[in-house]
């Protein structure tokens, strides 16, 4: 069972990541303790935890920022997920147990059928929790799960403001995500890592489409 501190930052952070709580917005304690409907207690705590993850920022004066993210931001942050990213994998297909490797088959199955945007952004953040799980190092899982919520929000946030081309991406998600799943399911640490570095090649070619299109807008 998880704690109430952990259920704030989840709830919390997928209000950041679904853009519920916009980039450079100003909100209060109370607030965040509204829409987590928990205490200050544990929202205090998961302030702190989000602000280490780069995803709020506190302001003594002025109160807590959700804090914006650019493409600078992004492709740093890719830089450095692309090394751990490789790291866990390869420890989940060393370490993982066979409950694990039950639960990543069935969810690399699930990412065959059909999924709306909600939908595919949960499917992301299970399979991330369970590569984390079947690596079974908790040094690891602390640095991976920022990284992942930074990369998993800016994707969608740019994906909202291209809704045409969101079929299109969240198929190519799917099947970069799928090919992880099944390497990990056959304990193959190269595939895995192969294909933890094409979707981190397929984030950065996303990030670096979203300053193209904002070039291509400007000259509209």
């Amino acid at each position: 069972m998880i704690s109430q501190a952990e259920q704030a930052v989840a709830a919390l952070q997928a209000l950041i990541e679904t853009g519920e709580l916009k980039p450079g917005t100003l909100v209060s304690e109370r607030t965040l303790m509204e829409l987590s409907g928990l205490g200050r207690t544990p929202v205090r705590e998961a302030i702190q935890r989000l602000a280490l993850g780069h995803m709020l920022r506190i302001h003594p004066s002025r109160g807590i920022e959700v804090a914006p993210m650019s493409v600078e931001d992004q492709l740093g942050a890719l830089e450095v997920r692309r090394a751990t990213e490789a790291l866990a994998v390869t420890l989940a297909c060393e370490r993982a147990s066979p409950a694990d490797l039950a639960d990543i088959a069935a969810l690399a199955a699930a990412l065959e059928g059909e999924f709306a945007l909600p939908a595919y952004v949960e499917t992301v953040r299970q399979t991330h929790r369970l590569i984390i799980r079947a690596a079974r190092n908790p040094y690891l899982e602390a640095l991976m799960t920022p990284l992942q919520a930074l990369s998993r929000r800016f994707w969608v946030m740019h994906l909202r403001e291209a809704a045409e081309g969101g079929a299109r991406e969240i198929a190519a998600g799917k099947a970069l995500h799928r090919r992880i799943l099944a390497a990990i399911a056959a304990r193959d640490a190269a595939a895995a890592t192969a294909a933890s570095f094409e979707l981190n090649d397929y984030l950065v070619a996303f990030a670096v489409e979203v300053v193209a299109g904002r070039a291509r807008r400007g000259r509209g």
